[in-house]
């Protein structure tokens, strides 16, 4: 099942997996890893701006249901609307990770921890990808998939979990989403293609489909430049 995994997101959700388990065990201390942007920029520490996307917690049910979440909304993203788009699913991953950076460096928005933003931008972007899906939340309620992010953040709220992390994930997704679907769809240019810098990356790693420039350019001609997302859920 492992090496089944498409390679993104189990590169992913491996360094999640490692991080949260050497926390655990005291071998790293969370605090060492968390975004400050003081220590960040001022002290140079740079890692931190990478270190916070990998922790997700410690060990307990929480942790347990975003893993499961990056297991099944990445890998479905990933080896469905980015089959053999590799390059185009890491693009996506580095913005909305530069975009939760840019919004955490806002004080009144600022999160030590942002893995669980990107677990929830991954979400937001599968349920526009599927909205019409039907999905049980613990077995107890069944919804569209179109609302299951709200459900979510919802469920953080009563069970005493912050919701911003949450909403920023909620918040970089729709700004992905808006910049490769919906302003391609009213008219406008895709102004969020995939850098030829990635594509390169990928090409040279080998890990996965990196589509060439002359396949990039048929899919702008005949899709108006909306190659980078196709997704099937129009709704603001």
């Amino acid at each position: 099942y492992y090496k089944s995994l498409p390679p993104i997101t189990k590169a992913y959700g491996t360094a999640c997996l490692f991080v949260t388990v050497a926390c655990q065990l005291g071998l790293l201390y969370p605090g060492n890893i968390a975004h400050v942007p003081e220590l960040s920029f001022m002290h140079f520490e740079v890692w931190r701006l990478i270190t916070n996307f990998f922790f997700l917690g410690k060990f307990s049910m929480n942790f347990g249901i975003r893993l499961l979440m990056i297991a099944r909304y990445g890998v479905q993203l990933e080896t469905g609307p980015f089959q053999g788009r590799t390059a185009d699913f890491l693009w996506m991953m580095l913005f909305g990770a530069l975009s939760l950076l840019v919004f955490s460096s806002i004080p009144p928005l600022w999160s030590p921890f942002l893995g669980i933003s990107v677990v929830f931008m991954l979400l937001y972007v599968w349920s526009r990808e599927y909205p019409n899906a039907s999905v049980s939340i613990y077995g107890l309620l069944t919804m569209k998939a179109f609302y299951l992010p709200w459900a979510m953040l919802c469920l953080d709220v009563i069970f005493g979990s912050p919701f911003l992390p949450d909403l920023l994930g909620i918040v970089a997704g729709h700004l992905y989403y808006f910049l490769t679907v919906l302003h391609p769809l009213s008219g406008g240019s895709n102004i969020l293609k995939t850098p030829a810098l990635i594509h390169r990356v990928v090409r040279r790693l080998r890990i996965g489909v990196a589509v060439g420039n002359d396949s990039r350019r048929r899919d702008d001609e005949t899709t108006g430049g909306a190659a980078a997302f196709r997704g099937r859920s129009y709704r603001l």
